[in-house]
């Protein structure tokens, strides 16, 4: 049965001061795309080398190497694209700016429309442009969401790449586990690329069964839908490795 449906205060009190907190930002793309890319990649480097009949410590260095050096770069590719994002409102902000500085009416003129495009109409449309155009930043803030479809409260482009980062090394190690078991107590797994099988298939469900908790989305579907994912990933690093087997040995 669906869970029950989760509602927030109502009250006047509690609204206004949702209102007054503004949106929180969220990182859950951020740690969906780091944990699905840190399983891909790092379990890609296993299979790969797997198919190609290589030694376990072959899979370690690799897929230390991958967790660190892919991951950082993830996550520095997130920081500057999350910056960029806010170098980008900023500088239409700043362009609104100009633009109601040098022709006010023109301005006006796109507010109307835009709220004519709502279903107002007559003196209605007329006030609701009065109003917004009273407040110069509240007419920047209405053309930025409503023009450009930017949003006010952009995320914090440290804590994107952290999370990204966490995310990619955290999930991402699950495949080693049983490789560096075994070299830590050898022969504790007969079979290591078979149960790294198993752990990231696992991972996979759980990030795209958390994702689909967060989104209302149903959760073994999700799950279901990511780990279908990784497993094509898997099933092309482990054909190289396969096809390309004799050029390495």
């Amino acid at each position: 049965m669906p869970a029950e449906p989760v509602f927030r205060d109502h009250s006047p009190k509690a609204i206004s001061e949702r209102l007054a907190a503004g949106p929180r930002p969220s990182y859950l793309k951020d740690f969906v795309y780091g944990g699905i890319d840190g399983a891909v990649t790092t379990f890609a480097v296993v299979s790969g080398v797997a198919g190609a009949g290589l030694s376990p410590a072959v899979v370690i260095v690799l897929g230390l190497a991958n967790l660190l050096a892919d991951g950082f770069s993830m996550a520095v590719s997130n920081f500057l694209a999350t910056r960029a994002d806010l170098q980008e409102r900023e500088k239409t902000r700043a362009q609104e700016h100009l633009e109601i500085d040098h022709h006010p009416e023109g301005e006006r003129e796109e507010v109307r429309q835009i709220y004519a495009r709502k279903g107002f109409r007559g003196e209605q449309l007329e006030h609701a442009v009065a109003v917004i155009t009273a407040d110069r930043e509240r007419w920047v803030d209405t053309m930025l969401q409503e023009e450009h479809g930017l949003g006010l409260q952009p995320g914090g482009a440290v804590r994107a790449a952290l999370t990204t980062f966490a995310a990619f090394f955290c999930v991402g190690a699950l495949p080693l586990i049983t490789f560096l078991v075994n070299w830590w107590a050898p022969g504790t797994f007969a079979r290591p690329f078979l149960w790294s099988s198993v752990l990231t298939g696992v991972a996979f469900f759980a990030v795209g069964a958390l994702k689909g908790r967060f989104v209302n989305h149903p959760w073994h579907r999700s799950g279901l839908e990511t780990a279908a994912v990784g497993a094509v990933a898997a099933a092309l690093a482990y054909g190289v490795g396969l096809l390309l087997r004799d050029l390495v040995n």
